[in-house]
């Protein structure tokens, strides 16, 4: 079936996600979740109300309690799951994809990722077979709650102190826009502050330059300090410098990292901070370098959360904008890491700092290539072979090689990767080199070994 993915079932509504399939994933969840009380949210698309009354339906069949909490983004929905101990939680939303998409993320207990290795090819697996669960003797029940003003009152004991921050915040027509309003203060720009799931202004991938274009405008016609963006469901954040200039997810993790060792140390916490292959060598030395134990991990949030936990880590970011907290309950959250960036920032004017100061330490190390992705490739296994075969004759033998997904080389001064898409044909570069030159030529090298 093909919606059901690595990390969570997203298609697009009407053909590869029906209503029907979302009443049978509700059929399924409570027995496979081992949950009497599962905790429902939804994002502002037009198509998730059809979703929601689907799922519940399939849910409450099942004798599972369910409790709604209608528009919500997907940090409330993975926070109040850990917090008030429901057995399970959906948050329906297809989170960056453009609109016509929906889709269902599901937890375990404990806000626990479930992914498709971890319970949802068992749901898939059944409802391929037609054997639903039977339907409870004793139907559950569906009870609405409002847990807005509990959930801003929570992050707010994170504020810190941002007096004299200039800002803007572009929530992107998305869920961000629920709790805006009480989440940033006057002196910020809000752009697109209301949820439209049709996203008017432009699409809820922050990744792609061109939604990013009417936040760097604000920051530099008004001079702000920094400007923060978020995806449709508001589990990402991302942000411009002072000079509106991209800056790279994964930059911000040594600053997260010790911002909450200062800040809000946890007695007994190991100093470990996750990242993916993916990450740029300048974070994994700056945190080594201020006392950290950088553990590299799979892309995706399954992996990280999991990782996390089991470390009894700090916190932890990929390249694609998830920031994962300890004080989040392991999970990834775009407005507690939105709250710590502009503590961060303000701290950092205090002292005379731009927020590009305070990254170049991170950020001048290397040249970067950013993700690069080359479609259509077939056959994805082979290719990463040749790929390998190729930068290995440009740059000779690796230090060191990670395989666990795709494949990672490092050099003494240098590294390159090559990964495959899990959903699409795709393979995706990206590497660093000290010098422009050597960094076009192992791009080079790659793209043409595939």
């Amino acid at each position: 079936m093909t919606a059901f993915k690595a990390y969570d079932i997203r298609g697009i509504y009407g053909t590869e996600l029906t209503d029907d399939l979302a009443y049978q994933v509700g059929r399924c969840l409570p027995a496979m979740l081992g949950a009497t009380s599962i905790l429902v949210g939804r994002d502002a698309r037009t198509s998730s109300p059809a979703l929601r009354d689907a799922l519940v339906r399939g849910l409450t069949e099942a004798g599972a309690d369910v409790t709604d909490m209608g528009l919500a983004t997907t940090p409330m929905v993975y926070f109040f799951t850990a917090a008030k101990g429901f057995g399970g939680s959906v948050m329906i939303t297809a989170s960056h994809n453009p609109p016509e998409y929906n889709g269902l993320k599901v937890s375990k207990a404990e806000a626990r990722p479930c992914g498709y290795h971890l319970g949802l090819s068992d749901v898939e697996a059944q409802i391929v077979s037609g054997n639903l669960p039977p339907a409870a003797a004793t139907p559950g029940t569906v009870t609405q709650a409002d847990y807005r003003a509990e959930y801003t009152a929570w992050l707010n004991t994170f504020r810190g102190d941002i007096s004299g921050l200039n800002y803007a915040v572009d929530c992107s027509d998305g869920a961000a826009g629920l709790i805006a309003e009480d989440l940033f203060d006057s002196a910020a720009v809000l752009l697109n502050a209301k949820p439209d799931g049709t996203f008017p202004h432009h699409g809820p991938n922050p990744l792609e330059m061109e939604n990013c274009e009417q936040l760097i405008a604000a920051v530099k016609q008004n001079a702000l300090d920094v400007g923060l963006i978020f995806d449709g469901d508001a589990d990402r954040v991302m942000c411009v410098d002072e000079q509106g200039e991209f800056v790279p997810p994964d930059a911000l993790i040594p600053l997260f990292a010790q911002w909450l060792r200062e800040h809000f140390p946890v007695e007994g916490m190991a100093p470990v901070v996750v990242h993916d292959i993916r990450t740029s060598r300048g974070v994994m030395e700056n945190l080594r370098e201020t006392g950290f134990d950088p553990l590299m991990v799979r892309v995706g949030a399954a992996f990280a959360k999991t990782a996390l936990r089991e470390q009894n880590g700090l916190c932890g970011g990929e390249v694609a904008g998830h920031y994962y907290f300890r004080h989040f309950y392991w999970c990834d959250s775009g407005e507690l890491a939105a709250r710590f960036l502009l503590a961060i920032v303000a701290d950092a004017k205090r002292k005379g700092q731009t927020f590009s100061q305070i990254l170049a330490p991170i950020l001048n190390r290397y040249k970067r290539s950013g993700e690069v992705n080359v479609h259509g490739v077939t056959d994805r296994a082979a290719a990463i072979a040749r790929v390998e075969t190729a930068v290995v004759a440009l740059m000779g033998a690796p230090l060191q090689r990670a395989d666990f997904d795709g494949i990672r080389l490092d050099w003494a001064d240098a590294w390159f990767g090559v990964r495959a898409s899990n959903t699409e044909p795709i393979l995706r570069l990206a590497g660093e080199t000290r010098t422009q030159e050597r960094l076009d030529a192992l791009l080079a090298a790659a793209k043409s070994a595939i």
